[in-house]
């Protein structure tokens, strides 16, 4: 019988490529920031990251980890069947609604490299809205294409995959309605950061919406050229200032997420 009271794996840096390292070390950090920011659910939920130069693996949390337990070495590595392609040890599997989910966007959005997925109470609230998520702040006009996806059951059933996919789209951001909130990025911090900007909207939303009192609601030119304005072309790249200084924050407090 395999002894899960401890979090254990060895170390699997001589055993990857590089390029798989350090994107290892990427979605170990994600799932520290999504812990430090309070967006994680228990052991629940899921980051996902593709294998640099390995067609059809990504990478996934053990299901049994806690977020502020996930290390570079405990991820694991599976295909587009949901077969492990490579484990640290662990003695934990791979939740199969987190494998229906990523895997789907995986395959069918090579644009994307990072998936996450999470269950905020704002976000599942925004999610239960049937106005969905309304440009009421600066970071609302973020979004102007979110996908929406209706709520289906648990994700276990693989025929969801397509409707999933549909309803994403070529965007990086989907409410999955009575659900919580998925985006998906071209590296890990795009996905991090607009997870970050989606669940402090979802939440100024929710704030306001229970003040009871008349909401102010922009010009829809104002939101259109607010929204036009981090279109890509417009500003710096995401991952020049956001992901060191997130990195640095998590080193200064525990480093072990590089293990």
């Amino acid at each position: 019988m395999t002894d899960l009271s401890q979090a254990k794996a060895i170390s699997l840096r001589s055993k990857v490529s590089p390029e798989e390292w350090a994107m290892r070390v990427d979605i170990a950090a994600c799932y520290r920031l999504v812990a430090l920011f309070g967006m994680n659910d228990l052991v629940y939920n899921h980051i996902s990251g593709r294998v640099p130069g390995e067609a059809g693996h990504f990478l996934i949390n053990p299901y049994g980890y806690a977020y502020e337990e996930v290390t570079a070495s405990s991820l694991v590595k599976i295909d587009f069947d949901g077969k492990q392609v490579l484990d640290s040890g662990t003695g934990y599997g791979v939740n199969l609604a987190g494998f229906v989910i990523h895997s789907a966007v995986h395959k069918a959005r090579h644009d994307v490299d990072c998936v996450i997925h999470t269950h905020s109470p704002a976000g599942m609230a925004v999610s239960a809205l049937k106005c969905g998520l309304l440009p009421l702040t600066q970071n609302a006009m973020f979004f102007g294409q979110i996908g929406y996806h209706d709520y289906e059951g648990p994700a276990v059933d693989l025929d969801e995959q397509k409707r999933l996919i549909r309803d994403l789209g070529t965007g990086a951001a989907m409410i999955l309605r009575n659900h919580g909130l998925l985006t998906a990025g071209r590296t890990v911090c795009d996905a991090f950061v607009t997870m970050h900007w989606l669940e402090k909207a979802c939440q100024a939303q929710v704030m306001a919406m229970a003040c009871n009192t008349e909401l102010n609601h922009p010009a829809p030119e104002t939101v259109r050229v607010t929204n036009d304005r981090y279109k890509p072309g417009q500003r710096r790249n995401i991952t020049e200032l956001e992901w060191p200084a997130m990195l640095r924050m998590l080193d200064r407090r525990d480093p072990g997420y590089r293990n």
